[in-house]
């Protein structure tokens, strides 16, 4: 009878456990992260009550508690996360670029200032002409600034999302770190230990998102990571965890992991770090070609002004003067009459050097190179948002194959509700009976 009422009370405790699994389960059906649980059931062997003796059974014994994982699917979509994160923060980046070449208009300014000049070639002495092309000059000049002073604007955006995302990564480290100590204290197929492990995965896919990640993990589920690839560089290593800096020099980007009293140099491959070395190259790029058309036009236009003559007769000055840096250009005449248009002795009527600024233009290509240069970006803006559609995509089936194997459906915790209500249920008539048939024989005179 001992036995009759053990097995019911062993039932009891079983399914009560697994009720309150299920119930877990459906009260974070739509939180983020959570992965469904189920509860494992053995059946107690007769005698000394081991578990998985094949014998006679004497009740049930819940074992522990699993979690729902997919090893392969967890990978991919890590993997899939840190290719889109990439492309779309080169995508942001891209964009920028786009908006500080055409925003400012330079090509369109240039090409009105050559307007200009040619329209002043028609008619040299023309007071009203000579202040137009001034007034283009000086137009021009502040299309240069705008536009060097945008791209010192995104270079400043661009170290300050660096920087975020390396703090991010560098605290999420921490907390890996944390999580490892946890889940090595913690007893496995527990509670405890499965939300645990969700708060792992959470981290490895936070950090997938801002760079790739190659992950390691022991029989306790404690994890190994590696920045930049299974040949990237060592970032946690279960208690341990490293640093990431972030750095640029010259326009390129610099990230060094130290960890350990190494350093070493991360070379991305995904995440949205790699999306901000891509973007740095982009930005220099781009900033490089304006400040050469910058340096060059300044240069031949101011040789020009130099070798002629103004509407005085006085000899030509430079018309434009160079700041800090080559995009900081600004008017230095004041004065329509200072446009030098005539060769030496040429007189009011003569508009050879304007003749000869309008061949600079063609054979210097200043228009062509920032046209070229604007078309080339539009043409990796449009790709990358292709790319981006498509990694998406490749994300989101990832992620649904994933969420098949790992997620909850209230249908089948509905089904396991019932089914595991019911066991309780019997097991409990179990310990009825076994009262009742006891106190029957109590009650034999």
């Amino acid at each position: 009878m001992s036995d009759l009422l053990s097995i019911g009370a062993s039932g009891v405790r079983a399914y009560q456990s697994a009720l309150s699994v299920t119930g877990e389960n459906i009260a974070n059906s739509g939180a983020a992260g959570y992965v469904r649980r189920s509860v494992k059931l053995t059946e107690m062997g007769a005698g000394a009550g081991l578990v998985d003796v094949p014998a006679a059974g004497n009740g049930v014994l819940m074992t522990g508690i699993v979690r729902a994982t997919d090893v392969y699917a967890s990978q991919a979509v890590r993997s899939a996360s840190a290719d889109l994160s990439r492309t779309a923060a080169g995508v942001q980046w891209l964009d920028r670029i786009e908006k500080t070449l055409t925003g400012n208009e330079l090509s369109a300014r240039m090409t009105s200032f050559f307007g200009s000049a040619s329209t002043l070639a028609a008619e040299p002495d023309s007071t009203a002409l000579r202040q137009g092309m001034l007034s283009a000059a000086e137009s021009l000049g502040i299309a240069f600034t705008a536009t060097g002073q945008s791209f010192d604007q995104i270079d400043q955006d661009m170290d300050a999302a660096g920087r975020q995302a390396t703090t991010q990564l560098n605290a999420l480290g921490r907390a890996l770190v944390q999580i490892n100590d946890g889940l090595g204290r913690t007893t496995p197929n527990t509670a405890a230990a499965a939300q645990l492990t969700d708060q792992r995965d959470q981290i490895l896919d936070q950090m997938s998102a801002i760079v790739d990640i190659d992950v390691t993990m022991d029989s306790l589920g404690r994890s190994n990571v590696k920045l930049g690839g299974a040949n990237g560089q060592a970032f946690v290593n279960q208690n341990l965890s490293g640093a990431v800096a972030y750095q640029r020099s010259k326009g390129e980007v610099v990230l060094a992991v130290s960890m350990n009293g190494g350093i070493g140099i991360l070379s991305p491959n995904g995440g949205a770090l790699a999306g901000i070395v891509d973007g740095a190259q982009r930005v220099a790029a781009a900033r490089g070609t304006v400040e050469d058309v910058a340096t060059d036009f300044v240069k031949q236009v101011n040789a020009n002004q130099k070798a002629g003559e103004d509407q005085s007769g006085a000899a030509g000055q430079a018309m434009f003067t160079v700041g800090a840096r080559a995009t900081d250009v600004t008017v230095a005449l004041t004065s329509g009459a200072q446009i030098a248009a005539a060769d030496p002795g040429g007189g009011k009527r003569d508009s050879s050097k304007l003749t000869d600024l309008e061949g600079l233009r063609g054979a210097k290509g200043w228009e062509a190179s920032l046209t070229a240069t604007i078309t080339n970006n539009a043409s990796a803006l449009d790709q990358r948002n292709t790319i981006a559609a498509a990694q998406g995509a490749i994300r989101d089936g990832a992620m649904s194959a994933l969420t098949s194997t790992t997620g909850v459906n209230l249908d089948s915790e509905a089904v396991e509700l019932m089914r595991y209500q019911q066991a309780y249920q019997a097991s409990s008539r179990v310990i009825q009976i076994a009262r009742d048939t006891l106190q029957t024989i109590l009650d034999i005179r």
